[in-house]
């Protein structure tokens, strides 16, 4: 194959590829971004045919007027591709009719002197030259050299904002930086084929727009798109096709699911909490993101772009603030409903007592039997105090039930000690072995220690040891452990019909849980009741 013949190959294969893209390019959903994409191809398709046929033609005067239509268009190339770099990358430059209209006047002049070169030749001036092969050699002016540094300069402001785009990305953009660097690769050649006769010295610019073009709108089409469709939106994305494959996907979604990666062409199943939020209708999907639970919306939106596999994207949307507040207020009403359930059977029961021991001892003063009424009555006043303790746990739930947002070190031997004074202790002694301090709320922590030391006192402690076990914060009494499960006395509705227990533990719970923590009842202690204050990491403690 002669050397005319592959070099026209060569561009003949470019405006092949620019045909092919701006084919392709047609499906783009953004209009401006559409409009400067195909402009661009089609006279780069142009431009590069131009050439083809400049090194096939045999004649001065046929190869002359075909080389200043390929000037004509590849001038044209350089507005094409800065409307496009534009609206790609969302500015608002190809739509500013200052902008415009300047663009117009440049093409238009330059148009006019290239057109009227056979008049003044101040552009180029033509000869016939044997190396590499023998073609039609342009020797170049300086008007030639003004406009070719001015196109390049205008051409590098594009990539420059493209650039700047990739780089702002949250994806792999290293690929497309790659293809707008090819698209400017070919001034080296064009450099090779002035300053040596190793190549002919034409604009190669074709060639590089072709394999932006290729590699763009074929080879990495989805990530291409993906990048201008999320340009300003922050948080995760995930792209899906129409049978809901994952097809892309940026790194902030990356982060939040490790296992997308490799994932491309798989179901969104992969991704089972997702899949199951989407289906949910709440569609809240809980992630653990560096040891800290975070909450996410889930919302899935189908798109027509015509372009490539990207029909749906998934968008997670960070409202772990709001759910957390939303939970909290979830488990403050069901702590006020199972108290509540609690009051009602309780006062229903205290009610039945009072009123029935409150006629059997007047029964009993009418039979003389005086020390029978006396028990009777004092019934019926202890069943009216462990009523009044319930209301005044209501009344306390109401008040303390919502969550510690501003913590404080509250040094915990000074507070268990104001607690101990608190309660009704006898004889009993407490003891604190542990020193230091744990990031609470104050007030709500001193009724946590109040209510727990009143279970023990509840229970025949005679001795309670506040301390600190693997982090943790214990508080142990040597009392009889409650019959039967421990868990089903840290249940309001269960707990409020046991008296010698009554509310004390289902508190302390839940002001254990309004600071973050948790609070169980030691299974494996064996000499008492062995209460367990499962604090946060960061105590302070």
């Amino acid at each position: 194959m002669s050397a005319p013949v592959a070099y026209a190959l060569v561009f003949t294969m470019a405006a092949v590829g620019c045909v092919a893209g701006a084919v392709r390019a047609r499906r783009v959903e953004d209009a401006a971004t559409r409009r400067g994409l195909v402009a661009l191809l089609v006279t780069t398709s142009g431009w590069a045919a131009s050439h083809a046929v400049l090194l096939l033609l045999s004649g001065r005067s046929a190869k002359t007027a075909v080389y200043l239509l390929g000037l004509v268009l590849g001038f044209s190339t350089v507005f094409a591709w800065l409307y496009f770099c534009s609206a790609y990358t969302g500015r608002s430059y190809h739509r500013r009719s200052t902008y415009r209209r300047a663009a117009v006047a440049l093409y238009l002049v330059v148009v006019a002197v290239k057109l009227t070169n056979p008049l003044h030749h101040l552009y180029f001036t033509t000869g016939f030259v044997a190396s590499p092969f023998p073609h039609l050699a342009i020797r170049q002016g300086l008007f030639h050299w003004i406009v070719t540094g001015l196109s390049y300069t205008l051409a590098t402001v594009g990539m420059f904002a493209l650039f700047e785009t990739f780089r702002e990305a949250d994806y792999d953009a290293r690929p497309l930086a790659v293809l707008v660097g090819l698209s400017g690769a070919p001034v080296v050649l064009d450099i090779v084929g002035y300053a040596s006769p190793l190549l002919i010295d034409v604009i190669h610019a074709p060639l590089g727009v072709a394999a932006f073009a290729v590699g763009t709108l074929f080879v990495f089409e989805d990530r291409f798109f993906a990048v201008q469709l999320t340009d300003g939106v922050e948080g995760a994305t995930i792209f899906l096709d129409d049978d809901r494959r994952i097809r892309e996907f940026n790194d902030a979604a990356r982060r939040l699911f490790p296992a997308l990666d490799g994932a491309v062409g798989d179901p969104l199943d992969a991704l089972p909490a997702v899949a199951a939020a989407l289906d949910d209708d709440d569609g809240v999907v809980d992630v653990e993101v560096e040891g800290e639970p975070r909450h996410y919306v889930v919302t899935e939106n189908a798109f027509d772009v015509g372009q490539g596999s990207l029909s749906r994207v998934v968008v997670f949307s960070d409202v772990t603030r709001i759910e957390r507040h939303r939970r909290e207020l979830e488990r403050h009403d069901r702590q006020l409903e199972d108290l509540a359930r609690g009051m009602r059977h309780e006062l229903r029961n205290a009610v039945t007592v009072i009123r029935g021991n409150v006629r059997s001892a007047a029964a009993r003063l009418d039979a003389g039997e005086v020390a029978a009424a006396r028990e009777a009555l004092r019934t019926a006043t202890d069943t009216t105090d462990r009523t009044t303790r319930l209301m005044n746990d209501f009344a306390t739930l109401a008040q303390y039930g919502q969550t510690v947002t501003d913590p404080e070190p509250v040094d915990v031997p000074r507070v268990a000690r104001a607690a101990w004074a608190g309660t009704d202790h006898g004889d009993a002694a407490l003891a604190v072995e542990c020193e230091g301090s744990v990031p609470a709320d104050p007030a709500r922590f001193e009724v946590l220690l109040e209510r727990a030391f009143e279970f023990f006192l509840d229970s025949g402690a005679t001795s309670v040891v506040v301390d600190r076990r693997d982090g943790d914060l214990t508080i142990t009494g040597d009392g009889d452990p409650p019959t039967g499960d421990p868990e089903q006395y840290f249940e309001y509705g269960d707990a409020a019909g046991h008296g010698a227990v009554g509310t004390a533990l289902p508190m302390v719970r839940t002001l254990a849980q309004v600071h973050g923590w948790g609070a169980t009842v030691d299974p494996d202690y064996r000499d008492g009741v062995r209460i367990v204050l499962t604090l946060s990491e960061a105590t302070g403690f």
